[in-house]
């Protein structure tokens, strides 16, 4: 039984698997790259989201209705029920 299991290896026998060696200081590059692109991103929403929020304030309109206006524009006031009080549980 022994015999039927293959020899595991900690180094993989494909090509395609093994490490491909990078040049020195060419992490810290690719760093640089990543750190560039997501602060890019970061700014382009950060614009974005003032542009619409500069353009929703100067396009915020008025709502004009040609309805006529109520003659009595007071609220009424009624007169507080005593006779009968509801407690809503």
């Amino acid at each position: 039984m022994e015999g039927d299991r293959p020899h595991l290896s900690s180094d993989p026998t494909t090509p395609y698997l093994r490490k491909a060696p990078t040049p020195p200081g060419h992490e810290d590059a690719d760093t640089a790259v990543i750190a560039v692109v997501i602060t890019l991103v970061f700014l382009t929403l950060l614009t974005v989201l003032v542009v619409i929020g500069v353009y929703l304030y100067r396009n915020q309109g008025s709502y004009l209705t040609y309805e006529q206006p109520e003659p009595d524009a007071t609220p009424r006031e009624e007169p507080p029920a005593k006779d009968k009080e509801e407690y809503f549980i």
